[in-house]
């Protein structure tokens, strides 16, 4: 029986579809009033299509929203010709969105700007990484995006192998020279903090806080430990390992505990046996399995 991997995938993407196209919207407004109160507001260009638009502002005066819309569209119609419609779909809502949005909320960001006054641009800017990165976390965790660039990096990768990251790094930090050189280098450094604190906002918003530990433990007194995890109703796996410096084959105990009973648990295992090995690693999600009522899996 073949495995109909293309169905499923459309049921992942349409679960929870209003809900997610909700967060999106909110997203999407955020971005635009954190882009006009603080980015367009202070020349901070900090890459993407966003970062070009405040560019092409000032040597043309051509309006953000107007240049971002249009290249968005013609975007999209790149995505819809490269990487077909299912993966078109997921950008059309934050494309068009997104510089409706810039559109709507330009006059009242330019009265905002007057009553919220900010004596340390340093502020400026980590408020601005906070609301971009808080807001982009959430529209990535939903499926959706916002397009632009995101849509040329992706055919690079598909067409050209060029890993996203690097596609990535490449497009956006030609973007923040060029906007160094116009607004110049101090407002070039503050886009890359900002652009720091939204990489480590998406990454904390997506997987979430660490709210448990996975240890691998190797022990010459494995019953022992057993008992130790049985009696705290805690489930485990055991693994069969081949030693590649001794060639012997061993059993290794893999458990997840809450991470407020790491430290009682590491001791507890020091002192069951003090010739145990064992490695832990944060555990951002898991799924299924024997595992404590009171832990905070979502």
């Amino acid at each position: 029986m073949k495995f109909d991997y293309k169905k499923i995938i459309d049921e992942v993407f349409s679960k929870n579809f209003w809900p997610r196209f909700l967060i999106t919207v909110i997203g999407a407004f955020v971005l635009a009033v954190n882009y006009n109160l603080f980015l367009l507001h202070n020349d901070l260009v900090i890459g993407g299509t966003s970062g070009l638009a405040i560019i092409v502002h000032e040597y043309t005066g051509l309006e953000p929203a107007t240049f971002l819309l249009v290249v968005n569209i013609y975007f999209i119609i790149l995505s819809f010709i490269f990487l077909g419609p299912r993966n078109t779909g997921l950008t059309i809502v934050g494309s068009l969105l997104y510089p409706l949005f810039v559109s709507l909320t330009s006059d009242m960001c330019e009265y905002l700007a007057t009553k919220i006054v900010l004596d340390d641009f340093i502020l400026v800017v980590l408020v601005s990484g906070c609301l971009f990165g808080t807001a982009n976390g959430f529209i990535y965790k939903t499926g959706f995006t916002t397009g632009g660039s995101d849509i040329i990096i992706q055919i690079l990768n598909k067409y050209l192998k060029i890993p996203t990251g690097v596609a990535s790094f490449i497009f956006n930090i030609c973007v923040i020279i060029s906007g160094g050189m116009i607004f110049g280098v101090s407002k070039a450094l503050y886009a890359v903090i900002i652009i720091l604190i939204n990489s480590y906002l998406i990454d904390k918003i997506m997987l979430g806080i660490s709210d448990s530990k996975m240890f691998y433990i190797y022990t010459k007194k494995p019953e022992e430990i057993k008992d130790f995890l049985t009696a705290m109703k805690n489930g485990y796996t055991i693994m069969r390992t081949d030693g590649g410096y001794t060639n012997k084959t061993n059993n290794i105990i893999m458990t997840v505990i809450a991470t407020k009973d790491y430290y009682m648990f590491k001791n507890v295992i020091e002192k069951i046996d003090p010739q145990a090995f064992f490695i832990i690693n944060d555990c951002y999600e898991v799924y299924g399995g024997h595992r404590k009522v009171k832990f905070p899996f979502i």
